[in-house]
């Protein structure tokens, strides 16, 4: 069984120092964490920019750029849940999940 989860990034908070060039593109390490139970605001958890293992160790915390949302389970025989539409998209050049089955 799986997870559909979704995102939702501040994209100006990214510290784009941070972001680093790879063979396909340009790359940006996270971390999201996810909570036991649902927050006040009804996400289930954050993204944050990740930190190297030597700056976590100093106490560095890497920027909160978001929250996370568990739309529900999938697997065997079942369709993805249909996408809540808390967010917009209307400052972005694609629906994301848009026609997405499984």
């Amino acid at each position: 069984m799986s997870k559909l989860i979704a995102i939702k990034i501040d994209v100006t908070k990214i510290d784009k120092e941070r972001l680093y060039q790879g063979k396909k593109g340009s790359y940006l390490d996270a971390t999201v964490f996810l909570n036991d139970e649902e927050g006040q605001y009804g996400d289930n958890g954050m993204i944050t920019q990740s930190v190297s293992k030597e700056e976590r160790e100093a106490g560095v915390k890497g920027a909160i750029l978001g929250n996370v949302k568990i739309l529900g389970e999938f697997g065997d025989n079942k369709s993805a849940p249909a996408a809540s539409g808390t967010g917009s998209t209307d400052d972005i050049p694609f629906a994301p999940f848009s026609g997405l089955t499984f």
